[in-house]
């Protein structure tokens, strides 16, 4: 017989006072140096930065301002009047026409999403006859504006009593931005592969079950970009508003900013009091949605 050979385990031959060798410590870390052009770079955004928050810190500081202050060639208001947020919110039809953007924005942005996910879905991923045509079509309709339409559009509403009507906005608002949500999920889902959809149906699932269950989960950047698109788009329509709606109760915030300019007279603090308010929706939604919003403008860039 051959003689049996065993194995040491680690550490066996080791005394018991022996120690473990020193680990060489860290090199000290050399403070990070920054090249003329990374400075110069990083200069010129802060400086871009700052030109586009200008506009916008003079908004919020003329809205704190107290009326007999208007005037004074200062920065900086000698007392903050947080009441001209209370006094725009009392004297105005402001709470109103809050609630009338908001219906008019969200249901434009529901609608768009409705009619824009099946079209893209189908243009996407069948290849009919005219598919290049239709694409077109959905292009050059964006060319229009609705300025140009807007005499034809309210006889239409005129005639159909739908003047002064949330849905009249809905609609005309949907109608504007319906295209680019068509053309932008269209190349969004087209992006996506084909075989994961049928992997769905060998499995069991149908057409609408694959749509729902595998192509929208990985489209939402896609759909996310198309809604906050269309809401910031029907939010800060003026023309339409001010020609479809008439009445204060009735007309979206925009318009209703606009009535604090008079003929010979603007009431600055309570403009800008307005429009610090406004602009307070579509900050909170593209910050909880920003991270979805650059990949799905990069939606079909990449092949």
């Amino acid at each position: 017989m051959s003689p049996r050979t065993t194995t040491a385990p680690p550490g066996a031959g080791r005394t018991r006072g022996a120690t473990e060798p020193a680990v060489p410590a860290a090199p000290p870390r050399r403070p990070r140096r920054f090249s003329p052009r990374t400075l110069l770079i990083a200069a010129v955004a802060w400086s871009l930065a700052v030109v586009f928050l200008l506009p916008y810190a003079e908004m919020v500081i003329t809205a704190l301002r107290p009326a007999d202050e208007l005037r004074d060639a200062t920065y900086l208001p000698g007392e903050l009047a947080w009441s001209n947020f209370v006094d725009v919110w009392r004297e105005s039809e402001l709470g109103q026409n809050l609630k009338v953007s908001l219906l008019v924005a969200g249901g434009s942005t529901l609608l768009v999403l409705l009619v824009a996910l099946p079209a893209a879905y189908y243009t996407a991923r069948t290849r009919f006859r005219g598919r290049k045509a239709f694409l077109l079509l959905v292009l050059v309709t964006q060319m229009f504006q609705p300025t140009s339409l807007l005499v034809g559009l309210y006889r239409q509403f005129h005639q159909l009593d739908m003047l002064n009507s949330v849905w009249t906005l809905i609609l005309c608002n949907a109608a504007f931005n319906l295209a680019f949500a068509v053309w932008i999920l269209t190349a969004y889902i087209g992006s996506i592969p084909v075989q994961l959809e049928e992997a769905a149906m060998i499995d069991g699932t149908g057409r609408f079950g694959a749509l729902v269950r595998v192509t929208l989960p990985l489209a939402v950047p896609g759909v996310v970009t198309a809604l906050i698109f269309t809401f910031i788009t029907a939010w800060n329509e003026f023309v339409m508003g001010l020609t479809l709606a008439t009445t204060p109760e009735s007309q979206p915030l925009t318009v209703g900013i606009n009535g604090f300019i008079g003929n010979y007279s603007v009431q600055w603090n309570y403009l800008f009091a307005a429009s610090v308010v406004a602009i307070v929706p579509v900050v909170v939604l593209f910050a909880l949605i920003e991270r979805h919003v650059v990949s799905g403008l990069t939606a079909g860039s990449v092949k």
